[in-house]
């Protein structure tokens, strides 16, 4: 089952895609966190009982599937081969920040190059939408904790991630980051760590990782942010990028207006943003929009 977000009427809708059709559900639950409350089963029910028509596709502004997530986690150096890149030792513990909803957009929205650098980097991740909250939750118990998965362009803003220790500058530019297009449902995915990570810039694969390259594997990253945090339906866990990031390259690749960036997961699909010049101030609102 695929889940989407999208705009509908000029406010926030969602839905189960069903190959070019959508059937909308906002009047069941109001958006995709409140779903994931009731339940992936709950969801599939009232999408076959529905008896609605299915709303087209094609001409949807999509969102991020889960429009205002509570919290959203993501793991620094978490592939093998990029912390080899990056010239770092293998971390023991993994190495979290949190990011804000609205450092992302949907899928074929434009992420924003910030005005303040020209360091702007592109990451492709998959990314765990959680579906049964709690603490404490064992690595044994993880996966059934997981509602879905779907594609994120993490992308960093790399001179202002490294102005400190924290990295959270670097990390939270406004629409600097993507999620989709769709949330699939983990029963459709089966092990996560067969999964591979893409990357295209400009059509180019920059980055192409398998996810069983995960030094903390997704139902650890589950137990390890459970013992200090309680964990809620649509909470998005980052899991961490593969190698072939720009800044490690040589020359370094950094994204420029015009660009289009494509972050594929087969199985799931793949998200395409071009990129943008971030606009003056006065003209965010109309943006926005």
């Amino acid at each position: 089952m695929k889940l989407i977000s999208f705009v509908q009427a000029g406010r926030s809708a969602w839905g189960v895609l069903r190959g070019t059709e959508v059937v909308v559900l906002t009047h069941v639950w109001p958006d995709t966190v409140a779903a994931l409350e009731a339940g992936v089963e709950q969801i599939a029910r009232a999408a076959e009982t529905s008896g609605q028509a299915g709303l087209p596709l094609a001409g949807l502004r999509l969102l991020p599937p889960v429009v205002a997530p509570r919290k959203i986690l993501c793991v620094g150096l978490n592939y093998g081969r990029h912390v080899a890149e990056a010239g770092r030792e293998l971390p023991a513990h993994p190495s979290l920040f949190a990011r804000f909803a609205d450092s992302f957009v949907g899928h074929r929205h434009p992420v924003w190059k910030p005005q303040a650098s020209d360091r702007f980097d592109y990451e492709a991740e998959l990314a765990v939408v959680i579906g049964r909250g709690g603490r404490h939750i064992a690595a044994q118990d993880a996966l059934a904790h997981v509602a879905g998965y779907t594609c994120m362009a993490e992308n960093s803003v790399r001179d202002f991630q490294k102005h400190n220790a924290q990295v959270t500058p670097g990390k939270n530019f406004e629409r600097s980051g993507a999620l989709g297009p769709c949330l699939v449902t983990a029963d459709e995915i089966g092990d996560p760590a067969c999964l591979e990570v893409i990357s295209r810039l400009n059509g180019e694969v920059m980055q192409h990782g398998q996810v069983s390259d995960l030094i903390f594997p997704i139902p650890e990253l589950i137990a390890y942010i459970s013992s200090f945090t309680r964990l809620s339906p649509g909470d998005v866990i980052a899991t961490g990028t593969p190698e072939g990031v720009g800044s490690s390259r040589k020359p370094p690749r950094f994204m420029k207006a015009g660009d289009t960036l494509e972050v594929e997961i087969p199985g799931i699909g793949t998200l395409v943003n071009t990129v943008a010049d971030e606009p003056a101030a006065d003209e965010q609102g109309d943006a926005h929009d």
